[in-house]
């Protein structure tokens, strides 16, 4: 004990008090991070961009803030919640009235010179604040469903007014996946996505929409009081869902239906909108096992694939280093969201676990959709690779994120040996 206690005094103080911080989680994010701003310099090395060493530098910003709420006991957000919804959304008006626009949306605060993009910092108060309400109440009655859902539907609302459809989604990711982790019933889950199911099958393939409909119908039985009621809601939400996307979808520009569908079939628009996603899985293609090398891509540095060091850059990745190189990141953010779910489940709380889990569907879900973007499975939304995309304000967002839950990580009960 005696010696155990001297070699702690001999650690240095920041390192002394981090004894269960989960170290693997941190080294894969850094290494990550790290990669990000070499793939970032690769599509920037015949340009006088200083991209690539400003994410570098946003990401060791983005290490000292992680290693400090590590630090930190989380649970004084509990206590402080509400000023962090508060703060969230008055941020997110700030962006409405004084915002910069660009690319189509109005996201942006200029302060000092650097363009600050609050919805990214929302979905951390998003987090904190579902973390809370479910840390006092579990997900298994309808008040509680209610009230989370009306909580989240106002940063939603003030995201989607930018217009920002991407964070909107990741909005949606969180809400359902910490619902999930708070005993919510599974079919209230799929009651919860029917209505989108509704709105794509209503145009792909009319009796599977009259089908579903009919299915959820039961579901709203089996799972909701007020079984009639229940039932005759559940459908009549799911056929309004699909007749509702057909109309909209009439009144869509068709550059907005090509955004929406030419993932499909890019080669109907080879010089318009489908040329990015073209581009970009000649340039995977083109890695095949082992890649070209670093600096050494062809569609990387002649430029072919627009905005590649943002939302794309996943398309460098897996032309420089190939399959191998493209399973590596995988593998890599597979091993994040895992540690992520042990220290949820290891958490000494409901808090503390929730958290874990609302950080967990943030970035599994941002990788999954834009990684199929890369590859031509999913529309193109704009939500960026999180660690490897340029975005100074998305690496931070998502750098406090992983400090809340190395906080988590480090205040759980001690192991015993």
């Amino acid at each position: 004990m005696i010696s155990r206690a001297i070699k702690r005094h001999r650690l240095p103080l920041w390192l002394s008090s981090l004894p269960q911080v989960d170290w693997l989680l941190l080294i894969l994010v850094v290494g990550l991070m790290s990669l990000g701003g070499l793939m970032i310099r690769s599509t920037e090395l015949h340009e006088t961009s200083v991209d690539w060493w400003q994410h570098w530098l946003f990401g060791g910003i983005g290490v000292i803030i992680a290693v400090f709420l590590a630090r930190f006991r989380y649970e004084t957000f509990l206590q402080w919640h509400w000023v962090t919804y508060t703060i969230t959304n008055l941020s997110l008006i700030a962006v409405i009235i004084i915002g910069v626009a660009a690319n189509g949306a109005q996201s942006w605060i200029e302060i000092g010179g650097f363009n600050i993009q609050p919805s990214e910092f929302a979905k951390v108060g998003l987090i904190i604040t579902l973390a809370a309400l479910l840390h006092q109440k579990e997900a298994t009655t309808i008040s509680v469903l209610l009230r989370v859902l009306g909580i989240t539907a106002v940063p939603w609302v003030l995201i989607m007014l930018q217009p920002d459809l991407g964070t909107g989604l990741v909005f949606g990711a969180i809400t359902l996946g910490m619902l999930y982790w708070a005993n919510m019933p599974a079919g209230w889950l799929v009651l919860l996505i029917s209505p989108i199911i509704s709105a794509i099958l209503f145009n792909i393939f009319f009796p599977g929409w009259i089908v579903w409909a009919i299915i959820m119908g039961v579901i709203g039985w089996f799972t909701l009081p007020l079984r009639f009621v229940s039932t005759i809601g559940a459908m009549a939400v799911n056929f309004a869902a699909g007749k509702l996307s057909g109309i909209l979808w009439g009144l869509l520009k068709s550059y907005q239906k090509d955004r929406l569908t030419l993932f499909l079939e890019p080669e109907k628009n080879p010089l318009g909108g489908g040329y990015q996603l073209i581009q970009s899985r000649i340039a995977i293609g083109s890695g095949e096992l082992w890649g070209r090398g670093l600096f050494e891509g062809t569609q990387t540095q002649l430029n072919f694939i627009p905005e590649q060091h943002t939302d794309f850059i996943f398309s460098a990745v897996g032309e420089e280093f190939g399959f191998v190189g493209g399973m590596l990141v995988l593998i890599a953010f597979w091993l994040i969201c895992f540690r992520l779910v042990m220290i949820a489940c290891q958490a000494k709380e409901n808090f503390g676990s929730l958290l874990a889990i609302g950080m967990l569907s943030m970035v599994a879900f941002q990788v999954v959709v834009n990684i199929c973007m890369t590859v031509g499975l999913a529309p193109i939304t704009g939500i960026p690779l999180p660690w490897l995309s340029y975005g100074r304000s998305a690496l931070l967002t998502n750098f406090i994120a992983l400090g809340l839950v190395e906080s988590v990580a480090n205040y759980r009960p001690k192991k015993r040996f």
